[in-house]
Protein backbone atom coordinates (compact mmCIF):
# COMPACT_ATOMS: atom_id res chain seq x y z
CA UNK A 1 0.00 0.00 0.00
CA UNK A 2 1.63 3.99 -0.84
CA UNK A 3 0.99 6.45 2.03
CA UNK A 4 -2.75 8.41 1.91
CA UNK A 5 -1.06 11.55 1.31
CA UNK A 6 0.78 10.31 -1.60
CA UNK A 7 -2.33 8.31 -3.08
CA UNK A 8 -4.56 11.72 -2.60
CA UNK A 9 -1.61 14.22 -4.31
CA UNK A 10 -1.41 11.36 -7.07
CA UNK A 11 -5.06 11.00 -7.99
CA UNK A 12 -5.10 14.90 -7.79
CA UNK A 13 -2.42 14.72 -10.55
CA UNK A 14 -4.30 12.55 -12.40
CA UNK A 15 -7.70 14.73 -12.64
CA UNK A 16 -5.02 17.54 -13.57
CA UNK A 17 -3.65 15.92 -16.69
CA UNK A 18 -7.78 14.86 -17.44
CA UNK A 19 -8.04 18.49 -18.49
CA UNK A 20 -5.35 19.32 -19.84
CA UNK A 21 -3.45 20.84 -16.50
CA UNK A 22 0.05 18.99 -17.01
CA UNK A 23 2.20 21.94 -15.40
CA UNK A 24 -0.77 21.94 -12.25
CA UNK A 25 -0.38 17.72 -12.47
CA UNK A 26 3.82 17.72 -12.14
CA UNK A 27 3.61 20.08 -9.21
CA UNK A 28 1.07 17.40 -7.40
CA UNK A 29 4.05 14.46 -8.46
CA UNK A 30 6.78 16.96 -7.13
CA UNK A 31 4.75 17.04 -3.76
CA UNK A 32 4.35 13.26 -3.76
CA UNK A 33 7.98 12.78 -4.72
CA UNK A 34 8.81 14.85 -1.07
CA UNK A 35 6.56 13.09 1.22
CA UNK A 36 7.19 9.43 0.04
CA UNK A 37 11.31 10.09 0.13
CA UNK A 38 10.63 11.63 3.62
CA UNK A 39 8.86 8.90 4.74
CA UNK A 40 11.41 6.64 3.58
CA UNK A 41 8.06 4.70 1.71
CA UNK A 42 9.98 2.45 -0.95
CA UNK A 43 6.80 1.79 -2.73
CA UNK A 44 5.07 4.79 -2.79
CA UNK A 45 8.36 6.21 -4.38
CA UNK A 46 8.28 3.84 -7.05
CA UNK A 47 4.71 4.80 -7.71
CA UNK A 48 5.47 8.45 -7.80
CA UNK A 49 8.31 7.68 -10.13
CA UNK A 50 6.39 5.51 -12.62
CA UNK A 51 3.33 7.85 -12.62
CA UNK A 52 5.33 11.33 -12.58
CA UNK A 53 7.27 9.37 -15.94
CA UNK A 54 4.07 8.92 -17.60
CA UNK A 55 3.12 12.38 -17.01
CA UNK A 56 6.31 13.96 -18.89
CA UNK A 57 5.62 11.53 -21.43
CA UNK A 58 1.76 12.70 -22.09
CA UNK A 59 3.18 16.00 -21.98
CA UNK A 60 5.91 15.27 -24.70
CA UNK A 61 8.81 15.86 -22.47
CA UNK A 62 10.37 12.93 -23.72
CA UNK A 63 13.89 12.87 -22.67
CA UNK A 64 13.05 13.52 -19.21
CA UNK A 65 10.24 10.71 -19.43
CA UNK A 66 12.51 8.08 -20.67
CA UNK A 67 14.99 9.27 -17.57
CA UNK A 68 12.49 8.53 -15.19
CA UNK A 69 11.01 5.77 -16.55
CA UNK A 70 14.01 3.97 -16.97
CA UNK A 71 14.62 4.72 -13.26
CA UNK A 72 11.50 2.75 -12.23
CA UNK A 73 11.91 -0.15 -14.17
CA UNK A 74 15.23 -0.45 -12.49
CA UNK A 75 13.72 0.25 -8.64
CA UNK A 76 11.06 -2.27 -9.64
CA UNK A 77 13.34 -5.17 -10.73
CA UNK A 78 15.36 -4.70 -7.39
CA UNK A 79 12.11 -4.94 -5.20
CA UNK A 80 10.76 -7.40 -7.62
CA UNK A 81 7.76 -5.64 -8.35
CA UNK A 82 6.21 -6.88 -11.39
CA UNK A 83 3.42 -4.50 -11.73
CA UNK A 84 5.28 -1.32 -12.09
CA UNK A 85 7.73 -2.89 -13.90
CA UNK A 86 5.24 -3.83 -16.32
CA UNK A 87 4.17 -0.22 -16.35
CA UNK A 88 7.37 1.05 -17.20
CA UNK A 89 8.20 -1.24 -19.53
CA UNK A 90 5.05 -0.08 -21.31
CA UNK A 91 5.69 3.31 -20.72
CA UNK A 92 9.17 3.16 -22.45
CA UNK A 93 7.67 0.98 -25.33
CA UNK A 94 5.53 4.34 -26.14
CA UNK A 95 8.42 6.51 -25.99
CA UNK A 96 9.81 3.92 -29.09
CA UNK A 97 6.74 3.99 -30.65
CA UNK A 98 6.06 7.94 -30.68
CA UNK A 99 9.87 8.41 -32.20
CA UNK A 100 9.23 5.66 -35.07
CA UNK A 101 11.05 2.84 -34.01
CA UNK A 102 8.33 0.15 -33.51
CA UNK A 103 10.52 -2.73 -33.26
CA UNK A 104 11.76 -1.56 -30.23
CA UNK A 105 8.53 -0.62 -29.38
CA UNK A 106 7.38 -4.13 -29.84
CA UNK A 107 10.12 -5.13 -27.74
CA UNK A 108 9.28 -3.45 -24.58
CA UNK A 109 5.39 -3.91 -25.33
CA UNK A 110 6.28 -8.13 -25.20
CA UNK A 111 8.27 -7.97 -22.12
CA UNK A 112 6.07 -5.39 -20.26
CA UNK A 113 3.19 -8.12 -20.99
CA UNK A 114 5.02 -10.68 -19.52
CA UNK A 115 6.24 -8.68 -16.00
CA UNK A 116 2.16 -7.74 -16.12
CA UNK A 117 0.78 -11.56 -16.57
CA UNK A 118 2.98 -12.24 -13.68
CA UNK A 119 1.46 -9.68 -11.58
CA UNK A 120 -2.00 -10.28 -12.84
CA UNK A 121 -2.24 -6.73 -13.26
CA UNK A 122 -5.16 -6.51 -15.82
CA UNK A 123 -5.38 -3.07 -16.56
CA UNK A 124 -1.58 -2.86 -17.45
CA UNK A 125 -2.27 -6.20 -19.34
CA UNK A 126 -5.23 -4.13 -21.25
CA UNK A 127 -2.88 -0.96 -21.73
CA UNK A 128 -0.58 -3.27 -23.40
CA UNK A 129 -2.73 -4.57 -25.55
CA UNK A 130 -4.03 -1.40 -26.71
CA UNK A 131 -0.73 -0.15 -27.71
CA UNK A 132 0.20 -3.50 -29.58
CA UNK A 133 -3.19 -3.04 -31.21
CA UNK A 134 -1.66 0.61 -32.48
CA UNK A 135 1.31 -0.90 -34.51
CA UNK A 136 -0.41 -3.38 -35.97
CA UNK A 137 -2.77 -0.84 -37.23
CA UNK A 138 0.73 1.41 -38.52
CA UNK A 139 1.64 -1.73 -40.25
CA UNK A 140 -1.75 -2.32 -42.00
CA UNK A 141 -2.54 -5.59 -40.07
CA UNK A 142 -6.65 -4.61 -39.75
CA UNK A 143 -7.22 -8.10 -38.51
CA UNK A 144 -4.68 -8.29 -35.50
CA UNK A 145 -5.49 -4.65 -34.77
CA UNK A 146 -8.71 -5.38 -33.91
CA UNK A 147 -7.76 -8.56 -31.90
CA UNK A 148 -5.81 -6.55 -29.92
CA UNK A 149 -8.06 -3.73 -29.37
CA UNK A 150 -10.99 -6.34 -27.95
CA UNK A 151 -8.46 -7.80 -25.42
CA UNK A 152 -7.70 -4.91 -24.13
CA UNK A 153 -11.02 -3.82 -23.67
CA UNK A 154 -11.85 -7.07 -21.91
CA UNK A 155 -9.17 -6.98 -19.76
CA UNK A 156 -9.65 -3.20 -18.77
CA UNK A 157 -13.42 -3.93 -18.38
CA UNK A 158 -12.17 -6.56 -16.12
CA UNK A 159 -9.75 -4.77 -14.09
CA UNK A 160 -12.89 -1.46 -13.55
CA UNK A 161 -10.53 0.94 -15.11
CA UNK A 162 -13.29 3.25 -16.99
CA UNK A 163 -11.06 5.85 -18.73
CA UNK A 164 -9.00 2.80 -20.10
CA UNK A 165 -12.02 1.05 -21.68
CA UNK A 166 -13.09 4.92 -23.07
CA UNK A 167 -9.88 5.01 -25.13
CA UNK A 168 -9.78 0.99 -26.10
CA UNK A 169 -13.39 1.38 -27.68
CA UNK A 170 -11.61 4.63 -29.43
CA UNK A 171 -9.40 3.01 -30.98
CA UNK A 172 -11.85 0.28 -31.66
CA UNK A 173 -13.70 2.75 -33.42
CA UNK A 174 -10.88 3.94 -35.49
CA UNK A 175 -9.92 1.18 -37.23
CA UNK A 176 -13.79 -0.02 -38.35
CA UNK A 177 -13.59 4.10 -40.10
CA UNK A 178 -10.78 2.78 -41.68
CA UNK A 179 -12.74 -0.51 -42.78
CA UNK A 180 -15.40 2.20 -43.61
CA UNK A 181 -17.92 0.50 -41.36
CA UNK A 182 -19.30 3.64 -40.16
CA UNK A 183 -22.44 2.58 -38.32
CA UNK A 184 -20.54 0.39 -36.30
CA UNK A 185 -17.72 3.28 -35.77
CA UNK A 186 -20.23 5.07 -34.28
CA UNK A 187 -21.64 3.04 -31.84
CA UNK A 188 -17.91 2.70 -30.63
CA UNK A 189 -17.54 6.54 -30.60
CA UNK A 190 -20.95 6.65 -29.04
CA UNK A 191 -20.05 4.08 -26.20
CA UNK A 192 -16.62 5.86 -25.73
CA UNK A 193 -18.25 9.52 -25.35
CA UNK A 194 -20.40 7.95 -22.74
CA UNK A 195 -17.33 6.75 -20.23
CA UNK A 196 -15.64 10.04 -20.99
CA UNK A 197 -18.70 11.93 -19.57
CA UNK A 198 -18.77 9.21 -16.23
CA UNK A 199 -15.09 9.76 -15.77
CA UNK A 200 -14.20 13.65 -16.47
CA UNK A 201 -11.78 12.48 -19.16
CA UNK A 202 -11.91 15.66 -21.01
CA UNK A 203 -8.51 14.91 -23.42
CA UNK A 204 -10.18 11.52 -24.81
CA UNK A 205 -13.69 13.16 -25.24
CA UNK A 206 -12.06 15.51 -27.96
CA UNK A 207 -10.38 13.05 -30.10
CA UNK A 208 -13.78 11.01 -30.16
CA UNK A 209 -14.96 14.12 -31.75
CA UNK A 210 -12.49 14.74 -33.89
CA UNK A 211 -12.56 11.45 -34.85
CA UNK A 212 -16.67 11.53 -35.32
CA UNK A 213 -16.22 14.45 -37.12
CA UNK A 214 -13.93 12.60 -39.66
CA UNK A 215 -16.06 10.00 -39.91
CA UNK A 216 -18.93 12.14 -40.90
CA UNK A 217 -17.00 13.47 -43.78
CA UNK A 218 -15.79 10.18 -44.62
CA UNK A 219 -20.23 9.12 -45.31
CA UNK A 220 -20.41 12.24 -46.58
CA UNK A 221 -22.59 14.70 -43.79
CA UNK A 222 -20.02 17.74 -43.76
CA UNK A 223 -22.64 19.63 -41.57
CA UNK A 224 -22.69 16.63 -39.01
CA UNK A 225 -18.84 16.51 -38.99
CA UNK A 226 -19.11 20.41 -38.50
CA UNK A 227 -20.68 19.79 -35.81
CA UNK A 228 -18.91 17.22 -34.20
CA UNK A 229 -15.37 19.32 -34.98
CA UNK A 230 -17.70 22.61 -32.87
CA UNK A 231 -17.62 19.88 -30.39
CA UNK A 232 -13.89 18.94 -30.49
CA UNK A 233 -12.97 22.76 -30.61
CA UNK A 234 -14.95 23.74 -27.19
CA UNK A 235 -13.06 21.00 -25.75
CA UNK A 236 -9.55 21.99 -26.54
CA UNK A 237 -10.02 25.10 -26.35
CA UNK A 238 -11.59 24.83 -22.45
CA UNK A 239 -8.59 22.52 -21.74
CA UNK A 240 -6.02 25.15 -23.12
CA UNK A 241 -5.10 22.19 -25.89
CA UNK A 242 -3.35 24.24 -28.14
CA UNK A 243 -2.37 21.20 -30.47
CA UNK A 244 -6.17 19.69 -30.62
CA UNK A 245 -7.11 23.28 -31.57
CA UNK A 246 -4.71 23.39 -34.11
CA UNK A 247 -6.48 19.83 -35.43
CA UNK A 248 -9.82 21.61 -34.82
CA UNK A 249 -9.18 24.08 -36.85
CA UNK A 250 -7.32 21.61 -39.86
CA UNK A 251 -10.46 19.61 -39.63
CA UNK A 252 -12.90 22.63 -40.37
CA UNK A 253 -10.44 23.72 -43.37
CA UNK A 254 -11.13 19.78 -44.22
CA UNK A 255 -14.68 20.00 -44.20
CA UNK A 256 -15.15 23.56 -46.09
CA UNK A 257 -13.10 22.35 -48.83
CA UNK A 258 -15.28 18.96 -49.60
CA UNK A 259 -18.31 21.62 -50.21
CA UNK A 260 -16.30 23.50 -52.28
CA UNK A 261 -16.43 26.52 -49.89
CA UNK A 262 -12.75 26.93 -50.69
CA UNK A 263 -11.75 30.51 -49.48
CA UNK A 264 -13.33 29.49 -45.93
CA UNK A 265 -11.03 26.27 -45.92
CA UNK A 266 -8.12 28.64 -46.96
CA UNK A 267 -8.47 30.66 -44.06
CA UNK A 268 -8.91 27.99 -41.15
CA UNK A 269 -6.25 25.98 -42.17
CA UNK A 270 -3.90 29.17 -42.04
CA UNK A 271 -5.23 29.50 -38.78
CA UNK A 272 -4.47 25.84 -37.81
CA UNK A 273 -0.71 26.60 -38.80
CA UNK A 274 -0.54 29.39 -36.91
CA UNK A 275 -1.94 27.85 -33.57
CA UNK A 276 0.56 24.51 -34.47
CA UNK A 277 3.59 26.79 -35.20
CA UNK A 278 2.91 28.69 -32.04
CA UNK A 279 2.37 25.09 -29.67
CA UNK A 280 5.37 23.88 -31.94
CA UNK A 281 3.30 20.83 -33.11
CA UNK A 282 5.10 20.16 -36.42
CA UNK A 283 3.09 17.09 -37.28
CA UNK A 284 -0.20 19.54 -37.06
CA UNK A 285 1.61 22.00 -39.28
CA UNK A 286 2.42 19.75 -41.55
CA UNK A 287 -0.61 18.46 -42.10
CA UNK A 288 -2.25 21.30 -42.48
CA UNK A 289 0.32 22.59 -45.24
CA UNK A 290 -0.36 19.42 -46.95
CA UNK A 291 -4.61 20.50 -46.91
CA UNK A 292 -3.64 23.98 -48.31
CA UNK A 293 -1.75 22.93 -50.94
CA UNK A 294 -5.02 21.03 -52.39
CA UNK A 295 -7.01 24.15 -51.55
CA UNK A 296 -4.82 26.10 -53.45
CA UNK A 297 -4.70 23.79 -56.26
CA UNK A 298 -8.35 23.93 -56.46
CA UNK A 299 -8.37 27.61 -56.69
CA UNK A 300 -5.95 27.01 -59.32
CA UNK A 301 -2.54 28.54 -57.72
CA UNK A 302 -0.57 26.20 -58.40
CA UNK A 303 2.81 27.88 -57.55
CA UNK A 304 1.04 28.28 -54.04
CA UNK A 305 0.75 24.80 -54.10
CA UNK A 306 3.70 23.70 -54.40
CA UNK A 307 5.04 25.64 -51.97
CA UNK A 308 2.93 24.58 -49.40
CA UNK A 309 3.49 20.89 -50.38
CA UNK A 310 7.24 22.09 -49.91
CA UNK A 311 6.43 22.95 -46.80
CA UNK A 312 4.89 20.27 -45.81
CA UNK A 313 7.74 17.87 -46.91
CA UNK A 314 10.56 20.09 -45.02
CA UNK A 315 8.40 19.44 -41.87
CA UNK A 316 8.08 15.64 -42.44
CA UNK A 317 11.67 15.06 -43.43
CA UNK A 318 12.58 16.75 -39.62
CA UNK A 319 9.92 14.19 -37.87
CA UNK A 320 12.22 11.28 -39.97
CA UNK A 321 15.02 12.34 -38.89
CA UNK A 322 14.22 12.89 -35.29
CA UNK A 323 11.89 9.71 -35.20
CA UNK A 324 9.59 11.37 -33.67
CA UNK A 325 6.57 9.73 -36.01
CA UNK A 326 5.47 6.12 -36.18
CA UNK A 327 4.10 5.96 -39.68
CA UNK A 328 6.30 9.34 -41.12
CA UNK A 329 7.85 7.63 -44.31
CA UNK A 330 4.45 6.31 -45.29
CA UNK A 331 3.04 10.75 -45.02
CA UNK A 332 6.46 11.34 -47.14
CA UNK A 333 5.32 8.74 -49.61
CA UNK A 334 1.58 10.71 -50.30
CA UNK A 335 3.51 13.77 -50.03
CA UNK A 336 5.21 13.02 -52.69
CA UNK A 337 2.28 11.31 -54.79
CA UNK A 338 0.54 15.36 -53.99
CA UNK A 339 3.39 16.56 -55.49
CA UNK A 340 3.26 14.47 -58.85
CA UNK A 341 -0.52 14.70 -59.07
CA UNK A 342 0.16 18.53 -58.59
CA UNK A 343 2.41 18.88 -61.43
CA UNK A 344 0.90 16.44 -63.70
CA UNK A 345 -2.35 18.95 -63.56
CA UNK A 346 0.22 21.97 -64.00
CA UNK A 347 1.45 20.30 -66.84
CA UNK A 348 -1.88 19.39 -68.14
CA UNK A 349 -3.35 22.96 -67.75
CA UNK A 350 -0.22 24.24 -70.05
CA UNK A 351 -0.58 21.97 -72.68
CA UNK A 352 -4.83 23.59 -73.06
CA UNK A 353 -3.36 26.34 -74.54
CA UNK A 354 -1.11 24.95 -77.58
CA UNK A 355 -3.68 22.04 -79.25
CA UNK A 356 -0.91 20.42 -81.12
CA UNK A 357 0.63 19.17 -77.82
CA UNK A 358 -2.07 17.00 -75.49
CA UNK A 359 -0.26 14.48 -73.50
CA UNK A 360 3.33 16.06 -74.35
CA UNK A 361 4.53 15.82 -70.83
CA UNK A 362 3.46 13.01 -70.04
CA UNK A 363 4.98 11.35 -72.91
CA UNK A 364 8.25 13.38 -72.22
CA UNK A 365 8.35 12.26 -68.19
CA UNK A 366 7.89 8.77 -69.49
CA UNK A 367 10.38 8.66 -71.77
CA UNK A 368 12.80 10.76 -70.10
CA UNK A 369 12.58 8.84 -66.89
CA UNK A 370 13.63 5.88 -68.57
CA UNK A 371 16.09 7.37 -70.24
CA UNK A 372 17.73 8.30 -66.77
CA UNK A 373 16.92 5.20 -65.15
CA UNK A 374 19.68 3.91 -67.75
CA UNK A 375 21.81 6.40 -67.12
CA UNK A 376 22.35 6.12 -63.85
CA UNK A 377 20.13 8.10 -61.62
CA UNK A 378 18.63 6.84 -57.92
CA UNK A 379 15.58 5.90 -57.57
CA UNK A 380 14.77 8.87 -55.38
CA UNK A 381 16.07 11.61 -57.78
CA UNK A 382 13.55 10.04 -60.42
CA UNK A 383 10.71 10.89 -58.77
CA UNK A 384 11.66 14.68 -58.72
CA UNK A 385 13.01 14.48 -62.18
CA UNK A 386 9.64 13.31 -63.41
CA UNK A 387 8.10 16.16 -61.82
CA UNK A 388 10.87 18.59 -63.32
CA UNK A 389 9.71 16.74 -66.93
CA UNK A 390 6.17 17.85 -66.35
CA UNK A 391 7.12 21.52 -65.72
CA UNK A 392 9.62 21.87 -68.37
CA UNK A 393 7.64 23.87 -70.49
CA UNK A 394 6.05 26.19 -67.58
CA UNK A 395 6.61 29.40 -69.45
CA UNK A 396 4.49 28.60 -72.34
CA UNK A 397 1.59 29.76 -70.18
CA UNK A 398 2.67 33.26 -70.72
CA UNK A 399 3.62 33.34 -74.12
CA UNK A 400 -0.21 34.30 -76.56
CA UNK A 401 -1.97 31.31 -78.11
CA UNK A 402 -1.77 32.48 -81.58
CA UNK A 403 1.60 32.28 -81.24
CA UNK A 404 1.02 28.96 -79.66
CA UNK A 405 -1.09 27.46 -82.30
CA UNK A 406 0.23 29.94 -85.46
CA UNK A 407 0.20 27.56 -88.24
CA UNK A 408 3.81 27.38 -90.70
CA UNK A 409 7.04 29.04 -88.98
CA UNK A 410 7.18 32.01 -86.69
CA UNK A 411 8.70 35.36 -87.68
CA UNK A 412 11.98 36.29 -85.95
CA UNK A 413 9.91 38.27 -83.36
CA UNK A 414 7.22 35.53 -82.52
CA UNK A 415 10.94 32.87 -81.96
CA UNK A 416 12.06 35.22 -79.45
CA UNK A 417 8.86 35.38 -77.53
CA UNK A 418 8.61 31.74 -78.04
CA UNK A 419 12.24 30.97 -77.30
CA UNK A 420 11.57 33.28 -73.69
CA UNK A 421 9.43 30.50 -72.45
CA UNK A 422 12.30 28.68 -70.31
CA UNK A 423 13.41 31.44 -68.70
CA UNK A 424 10.03 32.72 -67.52
CA UNK A 425 9.43 28.92 -66.54
CA UNK A 426 12.71 29.41 -64.34
CA UNK A 427 11.58 32.54 -62.56
CA UNK A 428 7.41 31.00 -62.27
CA UNK A 429 9.28 28.45 -60.24
CA UNK A 430 12.08 30.63 -58.53
CA UNK A 431 9.86 31.40 -55.34
CA UNK A 432 9.41 27.35 -54.92
CA UNK A 433 12.46 25.67 -52.90
CA UNK A 434 12.24 22.08 -54.16
CA UNK A 435 13.99 19.68 -52.67
CA UNK A 436 15.29 18.53 -55.81
CA UNK A 437 16.41 21.01 -58.30
CA UNK A 438 14.06 21.18 -61.02
CA UNK A 439 14.48 24.29 -61.70
CA UNK A 440 17.63 23.59 -64.50
CA UNK A 441 15.40 21.24 -66.50
CA UNK A 442 12.94 23.70 -66.82
CA UNK A 443 15.46 26.78 -67.66
CA UNK A 444 17.99 24.75 -69.64
CA UNK A 445 16.12 21.59 -71.78
CA UNK A 446 16.74 23.91 -75.10
CA UNK A 447 20.63 23.85 -74.64
CA UNK A 448 22.44 22.23 -77.71
CA UNK A 449 25.80 20.22 -76.77
CA UNK A 450 27.46 22.66 -79.27
CA UNK A 451 26.31 25.77 -77.35
CA UNK A 452 24.14 26.72 -80.83
CA UNK A 453 20.95 26.29 -78.02
CA UNK A 454 19.44 29.02 -75.71
CA UNK A 455 18.28 30.91 -73.60
CA UNK A 456 22.19 30.80 -72.24
CA UNK A 457 23.91 29.30 -75.17
CA UNK A 458 25.41 26.56 -73.08
CA UNK A 459 27.92 24.10 -73.84
CA UNK A 460 28.94 20.16 -73.04
CA UNK A 461 28.95 19.64 -69.40
CA UNK A 462 28.20 23.40 -68.49
CA UNK A 463 24.75 22.24 -69.34
CA UNK A 464 22.63 20.14 -66.84
CA UNK A 465 22.61 16.17 -66.87
CA UNK A 466 18.87 16.61 -65.91
CA UNK A 467 18.30 19.01 -68.60
CA UNK A 468 21.07 16.80 -71.24
CA UNK A 469 18.33 13.92 -70.64
CA UNK A 470 15.36 16.13 -70.87
CA UNK A 471 16.20 17.61 -74.17
CA UNK A 472 16.89 13.92 -75.81
CA UNK A 473 12.96 13.17 -74.66
CA UNK A 474 11.80 15.77 -75.52
CA UNK A 475 13.06 16.31 -79.39
CA UNK A 476 11.79 12.88 -79.42
CA UNK A 477 8.05 13.63 -78.80
CA UNK A 478 8.37 16.44 -80.59
CA UNK A 479 9.25 14.77 -83.81
CA UNK A 480 6.96 12.44 -83.83
CA UNK A 481 3.88 14.28 -83.00
CA UNK A 482 1.75 15.90 -85.91
CA UNK A 483 2.30 19.73 -85.88
CA UNK A 484 0.59 22.87 -88.09
CA UNK A 485 3.50 22.56 -90.31
CA UNK A 486 4.72 18.72 -90.45
CA UNK A 487 3.18 15.64 -90.52
CA UNK A 488 4.47 13.08 -87.53
CA UNK A 489 6.91 11.03 -88.20
CA UNK A 490 7.75 7.36 -87.55
CA UNK A 491 9.71 6.77 -84.02
CA UNK A 492 12.54 5.49 -87.16
CA UNK A 493 12.14 8.37 -88.78
CA UNK A 494 12.59 10.62 -85.72
CA UNK A 495 15.78 8.80 -84.73
CA UNK A 496 17.72 9.56 -88.17
CA UNK A 497 16.58 12.85 -88.18
CA UNK A 498 18.14 13.30 -84.42
CA UNK A 499 21.07 11.34 -85.37
CA UNK A 500 22.11 13.66 -88.32
CA UNK A 501 21.72 16.42 -85.94
CA UNK A 502 25.39 16.73 -85.14
CA UNK A 503 26.20 19.01 -82.17
CA UNK A 504 22.55 18.62 -80.37
CA UNK A 505 22.79 15.97 -78.25
CA UNK A 506 25.05 15.13 -75.38
CA UNK A 507 26.97 12.07 -77.26
CA UNK A 508 27.20 9.73 -74.69
CA UNK A 509 23.30 9.97 -73.03
CA UNK A 510 22.57 9.83 -76.73
CA UNK A 511 24.14 6.49 -77.36
CA UNK A 512 21.99 5.13 -74.01
CA UNK A 513 18.90 6.24 -76.05
CA UNK A 514 19.61 4.31 -79.16
CA UNK A 515 20.13 1.88 -77.01
CA UNK A 516 16.76 1.63 -75.09
CA UNK A 517 15.01 2.95 -78.65
CA UNK A 518 13.04 -0.50 -78.92
CA UNK A 519 11.82 0.23 -75.23
CA UNK A 520 11.06 4.38 -75.76
CA UNK A 521 8.61 3.32 -79.30
CA UNK A 522 7.03 0.89 -77.35
CA UNK A 523 5.88 3.18 -74.88
CA UNK A 524 5.52 5.94 -77.58
CA UNK A 525 2.65 3.43 -79.25
CA UNK A 526 1.30 2.78 -75.56
CA UNK A 527 1.22 6.40 -75.33
CA UNK A 528 -0.77 7.08 -78.66
CA UNK A 529 -3.17 3.99 -77.91
CA UNK A 530 -3.98 5.72 -74.45
CA UNK A 531 -4.80 9.03 -76.34
CA UNK A 532 -6.42 7.37 -79.26
CA UNK A 533 -4.07 7.69 -81.61
CA UNK A 534 -3.59 5.69 -84.73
Amino acid sequence: MILPRCGELLEEATLHELVGERDAAQRCYAQAFTEALGAGHAESLLEVITKEGHGHRAAGRDELATEVLELALVVAVLQGDASREARALNGLGILHLSHGDLAAAQESYGAAREAARVAGDQRTLGEIEQNLGIIASIRGDFAEALERYTAGLEYMERAGHLRGCAQALTNIGMLHVDLQRFEEADSFFRRSLELCGKTGDVGTAGTVHINRSEMFLARGEPERARESCDEAYETFSRMGDAEGRAVAMKCYGVIHRSVSKLHLAEVYLRQAIQIASEARYPLGEAESHRELALVLRALNRNREALEELNRARSLFMTLEAERHQADIGERISKLENDFLSLVRFWGESIEAKDRYTSGHCERVAEYACRLAAEAGMEEREIVWFRMGAFLHDLGKTEVPEEILNKPGRLTDEERAIMERHPVIGDEMLAPVEFPWDIRPMVRSHHERWDGRGYPDGLTAHTIPLSARILRIADVFDALTTARSYRRQLTPEEALAIMEDDVGSFDPEIFEIFKVIFPEIVGTAEEAQQRAGVS
